[in-house]
């Protein structure tokens, strides 16, 4: 089993910045290398999007929502075991709950494609 916990979340102003991470433990997590890791976000009401992937092995092979790119990075640390979303220049439709998520396998931008997910961290921009 593979434990998440997702953190950073908070409110801010349209144009600004927010980091976010996702801690990994679990005593099948030894293989990280095998994993790749996906950050979601949805709304009330709305289905789960997909916001960013990377492996956490293969040199942290990375791939982005069109909605994004350039404005999000995905990173993975080896040694913490967390993955982070960086985000900036928010928008106030990038408001979401944003939940973190592993897989054993290749990148998959598929929601039902993932077996770990973390309880989810609430983004807020206000415009």
């Amino acid at each position: 089993q593979v434990q998440l916990v997702e953190s950073g979340g908070d409110e801010v102003q349209a144009g600004g910045s927010l980091r976010l991470s996702c801690a990994f433990s679990g005593p099948y997590f030894s293989n990280y290398s095998e994993y790749s890791v996906g950050w979601f976000r949805q709304v009330p009401g709305k289905e789960r999007e997909f916001v960013a992937t990377i492996t956490w092995g293969d040199g942290g092979v990375t791939a982005y929502a069109v909605s994004v790119t350039g404005r999000f990075t995905i990173s993975r640390d080896n040694i913490k075991s967390t993955a982070y979303l960086q985000m900036n220049r928010l928008k106030a439709e990038d408001t979401a709950d944003y939940y973190c998520a592993a897989r054993q396998g290749k990148l998959s931008v598929m929601s039902g494609s993932y077996d770990y997910w973390g309880q989810g961290t609430q983004v807020t921009v206000s415009s």
